[in-house]
């Protein structure tokens, strides 16, 4: 593989996961209606359509003589091989292509369709045109190339990689080579042990790696939806070792992959569990409370916890972090595109019939999302160059999935249906209605310019929802690289602004820009809340909580 191609495939990896919706699956119900929709809509319109075609008829003449001026997107890497632009014949071929693409979305863009079918008909087109796309061909320049190098062996190697998935990875080309990390020996390696478990979470404390450390600890809540050791994926890109080397005493929860058994755990099981979790940290440190660290669903589960506390009158959190959260789920995007009252009610059902939503299902449905960057890249990569799937950590984590319970699926679905969280008493967890404005704790919330699972406004949207002070910033990056951010990164780049505007966009034309990473902005942030330096206590745990087995624990390796 060259270097170039590794890079564009890491770049993506980097971008475009950690994002599994666990509310909203892909039905093929739904693509297929609407497919059927786009197909009426052209025998309703056939002057509408004949115009169309014939657009496509002078376009496709002009390619033909070489006149046409068509061009892939800045953004489409897929046509960067030279043979595209150079060779006369693989141009023409490209450019048929790109026209038949462009016909097809502007036939759908001035029809007589709604607003929101005209964007179900841009999907279901995308789909199709992606998938014909002349890169996905044996007839690919890179493809014919590599054959020729290798004397055939790609072609062999391809089909081998192709029956492999059939087999094992229902017929998805493979993300990663799975086999080439091993968690706890490669990833997930600062030293620290489990120093409390209960039936959701093993609770692990890092060893502190600074003579002194602040006397308020930091517990990190990974989302229910992935394992915990994203926050400590390798020595250069873990969060954990730069709290430490922060003076930050660090705890992180490791939540438990859970069986069909644990059906019923839902949102207040969840943070019952974190209650223990958060009066341990208190408990092993002498801390009267902590600061606190929740990402995507464990942002929603630190925020329903913290509305719990403010109900009940109890101050165990200092500052609560939220990265990538949404907690205000009115969506603008293609999650949203095909969620309506059937949809909601059919993922719901089916998770209560089998007890659990599978991760690898939720894996499945992003990757239709986003077919160029998660299917057809790789279709390429393993298939028609015959290379092995790429060896990334961060595809290796994305892929390591986990399933979520049916009661907590339900849960999360609620959320998105209703949006209680916006509205004073409208949620209620273990007992206590949820006001987020009675939650005065300083809020930091990190969104991504980038990110098309959490939309960076309507995490704008959310951070409003609170009653304390809010930091809000802005990194320039996707989804998981807005939380894997380690400084050094020269192309780095966020924005703040103290004064929480009314819109997003009036945010963000009086915000600062800066660079580097935000990691830096947030430890100044976090250590002005932190309280004093003391002496670092020389074990980890306590007499009553002790240390127990080393870290990474061992519900990391459920399956």
């Amino acid at each position: 593989m060259s270097f170039k191609n590794n890079e564009e495939l890491q770049r993506q990896a980097s971008e475009y996961t950690l994002g599994m919706n666990p509310v909203v699956g892909l039905r093929g119900k739904d693509l297929l209606t609407s497919a059927r929709m786009v197909l009426r809509q052209a025998i309703k319109q056939p002057l509408h359509s004949a115009k169309h075609v014939a657009h496509f008829g002078v376009e496709l003449k002009n390619v033909f003589f070489g006149k046409s001026g068509l061009q892939p997107a800045g953004d489409d890497r897929r046509f960067a091989d030279p043979a595209w632009s150079q060779n006369p014949l693989y141009r023409r071929y490209m450019q048929t292509y790109l026209a038949w693409r462009k016909e097809l979305h502007d036939w759908v863009e001035n029809s007589n369709l709604s607003a929101k079918d005209v964007n179900r008909g841009h999907f279901v087109i995308n789909l199709m045109t992606e998938a014909m796309s002349p890169t996905n061909s044996a007839a690919n320049p890179a493809a014919v190339k590599r054959f020729f190098e290798t004397g055939g062996k790609s072609l062999l190697d391809g089909l081998s990689h192709l029956a492999k998935d059939l087999v094992h990875n229902g017929g998805m080309p493979s993300q990663v080579n799975m086999e080439a990390f091993e968690v706890g020996k490669s990833l997930g390696t600062t030293e620290g042990a489990v120093v409390f478990r209960n039936d959701l979470l093993e609770l692990i404390q890092y060893g502190p790696t600074t003579e002194q450390v602040f006397e308020r600890p930091l517990l990190v809540v990974p989302p229910q939806i992935n394992k915990f050791y994203v926050f400590d994926l390798s020595p250069e890109k873990s969060l954990a070792r730069f709290c430490l080397r922060s003076n930050v005493q660090t705890f992180i929860v490791s939540w438990r992959n859970p069986t069909k058994a644990h059906r019923e755990w839902g949102l207040s099981t969840y943070i019952d569990a974190l209650k223990e979790a958060v009066d341990v940290v208190s408990a092993i440190t002498g801390s009267k409370d902590i600061n606190m660290l929740g990402a995507c669903s464990g942002g929603i589960t630190c925020t329903a916890l913290l509305g719990h506390y403010a109900a009940l009158g109890e101050k165990k959190v200092n500052a609560l972090t939220l990265l990538v959260s949404v907690l205000d789920t009115t969506l603008d995007s293609d999650v949203a595109l095909f969620v309506d009252e059937q949809t909601l009610e059919s993922a719901k059902r089916q998770s209560y019939q089998a007890g659990v939503l599978e991760g690898r299902d939720m894996a499945k449905v992003f990757a239709w999302m986003r077919p160029n960057d998660l299917i057809w890249n790789y279709w390429v990569n393993n298939y028609l160059l015959g290379n092995e799937p790429p060896v990334f950590d961060i595809l290796f984590w994305n892929n390591d999935t986990t399933r979520l319970p049916a009661a907590f699926h339900g849960d999360l679905i609620e959320l998105f249906k209703s949006n209680p969280l916006t509205r004073s008493g409208a949620l209620e967890v273990c007992g206590t209605p949820i006001d987020l404005k009675q939650v005065t704790t300083d809020i930091y919330s990190l969104a991504g310019t980038n990110d098309h699972i959490t939309p960076w406004k309507s995490c704008y949207k959310s951070a409003q929802l609170f009653g304390g002070k809010v930091e809000f910033v802005l990194s320039n990056s996707g989804h998981i690289q807005s939380i894997l951010n380690p400084p050094g990164n020269p192309k780095a780049r966020y924005m703040t602004n103290s004064e929480m505007s009314e819109g997003a966009e009036e945010w963000q034309d009086n915000s600062n820009k800066h660079t580097d990473s935000w990691w830096l902005h947030w430890q100044a942030w976090l250590g002005e809340r932190s309280g004093k330096l003391k002496k670092t206590p020389a074990n980890l745990g306590n007499k009553n909580f002790p240390a127990g087995e080393a870290a990474p624990g061992t519900y990391v390796h459920e399956r």
